[in-house]
């Protein structure tokens, strides 16, 4: 039997969060841990009772509905007699997946669970973070975003294509929720070291997005993931039969400017000034100047870009505890100039910069890059790309790593190339000779465009490396000595970086705030990791991480005046674990 009631869909999206059920800011589904031993309602729109109940992935339990709420929510008969709580369940569901031998089959299943059990699907993560990120997120994702047309069954997020020029904001009010508190975009044009993949990179949107709220606590119904569809330089996937997306070269130029101008301009107007917009894996050539160009108006971040160097920066910090010195002492070599590589220098040198209280542009001098062409110095500076320019310092053109190794003599090579085994046994064996404990950062994804594995590193330079990737790398043994690699992925600081904007509800994001994640981070690593050579805390953590991110992130929001969620927080990291979600079931009336 089922039974509805309709219900005005005012009462409940426009809840004051004084009349929610107890938790954080605007919590109407009953998400925050602040609420996990309340009596909640299963309503949304509708209230929703029987078979309607077991297809709602927010409010569906399976088999864990008690006899009671199966009598009063008519489910008698709709579910075998048996009664199993969520932990029996997340146990049945791990060991079918460990079942599975190729990780994109993982992926499926686990995109499928989140279709049909969200608090479950949520669970399984929290609880088995460092099992499962590979496979909602690099490497696996990257694979799944090339067979997306292929594994697709129903849509995820929003797909705003060419199409629907002029009609945006119309387009947007088709979402259902109306509480968005952040968004993840992707063009598509540039996934992972993949290249471009057109609409198919979706899965970008909705994994980051899947880990802000397993990671940093958002709540997944304050999530939006959209894909922008401008077409597809893609020769491949413009001939797919399975292709999802416009089949159409790429818009370049001033339409697809007007196209994005038109889309950042409907969020606002739907979602309001504290919507956090992130642009994912857009090309070099239009990521700094969307990033640019709507950093002043709106509340965006770019994770590429601003992402990247807040991890990488925690990492460098960290390090210095097993290299010694302060980072004004060393000298940093990027093999790779695009968005990341540029990103990462530029909060180096601004990290440097507060330290020391020395310009910018002095600090910058401790930092080389290395693009296809090679070392990047004054003499080639007419010809350099704007993002470029800062960091053509005085040295004679090198067109080859090994030789600008010998030539800088940095204390860390940090690969942000997208070009696999580029950091050689003879590049390694240079950085062991100048370097007691050689830094190799070894960023680009997904694993098959790491510059060198964590096995290299350590075997090369004789067990002295700090090493770090972008992907994970299982430990090493070397010389009767386990060293364990470190994963300087993103997802330490996104989830909680975007988390701390929301509960500050900030209008703006400063780099100051970028400097408080990193050090948030690296306070996070303790003398035991260090003794295994991390400079990263393990993501079990990653919930507590998340919350210190978070709370300096909010703490220094409302420090430079752009915080809005008025009177702050006495104790901000309490605040912050309040109000993050919780994927535990919750008892209903």
């Amino acid at each position: 039997m089922d039974s509805k009631m309709e219900e005005k869909s005012e009462a409940v999206l426009d809840m004051s969060p004084t009349s929610t059920v107890g938790g954080g800011v605007e919590d109407i589904y009953g998400e925050d841990r602040a609420t996990e031993d309340q009596l909640i309602t299963p309503w949304t729109f509708v209230v929703s009772s029987g078979y309607n109940l077991l297809r709602d992935p927010r409010y569906n339990k399976g088999l864990a509905f008690t006899e009671k709420e199966r009598d009063v929510h008519y489910l008698q008969g709709l579910l075998p007699p048996a009664v199993i709580p969520q932990e029996l369940q997340e146990r049945r569901l791990m060991q079918s997946l460990r079942g599975y031998e190729v990780p994109l089959n993982k992926y499926v299943v686990l995109m499928e669970l989140e279709e049909r059990n969200e608090r479950l699907f949520y669970k399984l993560l929290i609880d088995n973070v460092e099992e499962l990120l590979p496979i909602v997120y690099t490497p696996t994702v990257g694979e799944a975003c090339q067979k997306y047309g292929s594994i697709f069954k129903r849509p995820q997020g929003l797909y705003i294509s060419l199409k629907e020029k002029g009609r945006i904001l119309e387009v947007l009010k088709n979402w259902p929720e109306r509480k968005i508190q952040v968004i993840v975009v992707t063009d598509g044009e540039r996934i992972l070291g993949l290249g471009d993949l057109g609409c198919q990179g979706m899965g970008i949107p909705v994994g980051k997005l899947a880990l802000y709220t397993a990671l940093g606590g958002v709540r997944p119904s304050a999530c939006l993931p959209i894909t922008i569809d401008v077409g597809t330089n893609n020769e491949q996937l413009l001939k797919d039969e399975f292709y999802i997306g416009l089949r159409q070269k790429r818009a370049t130029g001033k339409e697809y400017y007007d196209f994005l101008d038109e889309f950042m301009k409907a969020v606002k107007q739907n979602y309001g000034e504290k919507v956090l917009v992130q642009y994912e894996d857009f090309a070099n050539h239009n990521a700094f100047e969307l990033l640019a160009k709507y950093g002043t108006t709106h509340l965006v971040f770019n994770d590429d870009i601003q992402g990247t160097a807040a991890v990488v920066l925690a990492g460098l910090v960290a390090s210095l505890k097993l290299l010694g010195g302060s980072l004004a002492d060393h000298t940093f070599l990027f093999f790779g100039a695009g968005e990341a590589g540029t990103g990462i220098a530029e909060l180096i040198a601004l990290a440097i910069s507060k330290k020391t209280k020395a310009p910018v542009e002095e600090a910058r001098k401790n930092i080389w890059l290395v693009d296809s062409k090679g070392l990047i110095v004054n003499a080639r500076k007419e010809s350099l790309q704007a993002h470029k320019k800062p960091w053509a310092h005085e040295h004679e053109p090198v067109n080859n790593l090994l030789y600008t190794v010998k030539a800088i003599k940095p204390a860390a090579i940090i690969g942000t190339s997208g070009v696999g085994q580029t950091f050689t046994k003879e590049v390694i064996e240079v950085m062991a000779s100048i370097n007691k404990r050689p830094l190799i950062m070894a960023l680009s994804n997904p694993t098959a465009q790491s510059e060198c594995t964590a096995e290299e590193a350590y075997t090369w330079s004789e067990g002295r490396a700090v090493f770090a990737s972008g992907s994970p790398f299982p430990p090493v043994e070397y010389n009767n000595k386990l060293h364990i690699p470190s994963q300087a992925n993103n997802c330490y600081i996104f989830p909680g970086f975007g988390f701390g904007l929301v509960m500050a509800g900030a209008i703006r994001v400063h780099n100051d705030m970028l400097l408080a994640a990193s050090e948030a981070l690296a306070s996070q690593v303790t003398e035991e990791h260090y003794g295994k050579g991390m400079i990263y805390p393990p993501f079990g953590n990653i919930r507590k991480i998340s919350a210190h991110i978070a709370a300096n992130v909010a703490a220094k929001a409302y420090e430079l005046g752009v915080a809005t969620r008025l009177p702050q927080p006495a104790d901000l990291v309490k605040y912050a674990e309040s109000c993050m979600y919780t994927p535990n079931y919750r008892s209903y009336r």
